[in-house]
């Protein structure tokens, strides 16, 4: 799978990232890690602030990419975290994890299976963990997007 062929079958669309979209979705990132840190918020709720800021850095790894899921397809969440190799160099391993924490949300929104405090502490450490590869990655690939807009 190339980020290309993705975009040949419909499952992305090209995207000029710019600086401001990136330090708006980096704020919000930040905010979602703040939010899922609560400890007297319930596990379900920490969670889904850690696999939101997990599919923004996704986004931003995307973007910065020249692509964004197109979102009229379903699967995007998926499409973004299998993508991860590609836009962030991640391991294959690491984006197995992310796809299992997507289908524990998936079921705990679909269903109402409980999200454990195991889980929520999982989804927490790889969007701290992601985010920190997103952060090096911008230095290193794209400091123009980190460029605070005029």
């Amino acid at each position: 799978m190339t980020l290309q062929n993705l975009l040949r079958i419909g499952r992305l669309k090209q995207h000029a990232a710019t600086a401001d979209e990136v330090q708006r979705l980096l704020a919000a990132i930040d905010r979602n890690l703040a939010d899922a840190a609560v400890s007297t918020i319930s596990d379900e709720t920490r969670f889904d602030a850690a696999y939101k800021a997990v599919m923004q850095c996704a986004l931003v790894g995307m973007l910065a990419a020249g692509f964004r899921p197109s979102s009229t397809e379903p699967g995007h969440h998926q499409t973004m975290i299998q993508s991860l190799p590609l836009t962030l160099g991640a391991e294959n391993d690491v984006w197995v994890v992310l796809d299992a924490l997507r289908r524990q949300r998936n079921a705990n929104d679909y269903t109402g299976q409980p999200i454990t405090p195991a889980a929520s502490a999982e989804c927490i450490a790889q969007a701290k963990a992601l985010r920190k590869r997103l952060r090096k990655h911008l230095e290193t690939v794209h400091p123009d997007l980190l460029k605070t807009p005029q």
